[in-house]
């Protein structure tokens, strides 16, 4: 069951560390699949790892952790050759599709060379809600601030546009990553820029941003722009889940 319009949940949250699994889903994905609609059957979610080249033991996990959760789910992997012959008609097929961090610059060059890009925007336009963090929040942006070159970050411009905005994750555990997000947007290698702290994420209906929510009590949602050629960080008003 799609969403009534283009829904995005980008976060760096939505999955923990888990007691009798590796990992286990958290309220910011549990919220994604509220928004998706799905009732009287199991959310059907497409687990995607490529930020992480696809690395068996974390589709392991994810499924596990996901199984724990009561969903119904899958996964397209692209390591050696994509595991689905149609990524389009897989994807339309899902109700949720939730994206693992790791290496954004990996994940956005393997999704465009084999058409996963295309795929996810065909998805996202029908009302699949798409979701996942840091890496995979970071790749519905513009772009946003990455360690995928190395430990000293760098700045990523090429990310898909579904919003039109860049994103900013982690924004409250490493250090690097606000006082970079503001010289970038100052210097307007990136335009205005939504971020979250450890906990938190964004709501997009369309390419508007409609709330921040989060799964902890403190974690914050931020929005940077320019105002005289300097960033400006507004707090925003943060729902909790």
């Amino acid at each position: 069951m799609p969403a009534d319009v283009p829904t995005i949940l980008a976060t760096s949250g939505g999955i923990a560390a888990g007691q009798r699994t590796r990992f286990t889903f958290t309220a910011l994905t549990d919220f994604a699949v509220e928004l998706s609609g799905v009732h009287g059957r199991a959310p059907r979610v497409c687990l995607l790892a490529t930020a992480m080249g696809d690395d068996k033991a974390v589709l392991h996990y994810l499924t596990e952790a996901a199984q724990a959760r009561g969903f119904c789910a899958s996964h397209i992997s692209l390591f050696p050759m994509p595991t689905v012959g149609d990524v389009t008609t897989h994807l339309l097929e899902q109700d949720v599709v939730w994206v693992f961090g790791g290496s954004v610059a990996g994940l956005l060059a393997m999704w465009r060379l084999h058409g996963v890009d295309e795929a996810m925007r065909t998805a996202w336009q029908t009302g699949v809600v798409l979701t996942g963090m840091s890496a995979g929040s970071i790749c519905w942006h513009t772009g946003g601030t990455t360690d995928s070159f190395g430990p000293l970050l760098e700045p990523i411009t090429n990310g898909l546009g579904f919003v039109p905005y860049a994103n900013g994750v982690h924004y409250d555990s490493e250090a690097q990553r606000r006082p970079l997000l503001h010289r970038l947007v100052a210097d307007e290698v990136l335009p205005a820029a939504y971020a979250t702290d450890d906990g938190a994420g964004l709501l997009y209906r369309g390419t508007e941003f409609v709330e921040a929510v989060a799964e902890t009590p403190s974690a914050g949602s931020y929005f940077v722009e320019v105002q005289g050629g300097r960033a400006v960080e507004t707090a925003l008003d943060v729902r909790r889940l």
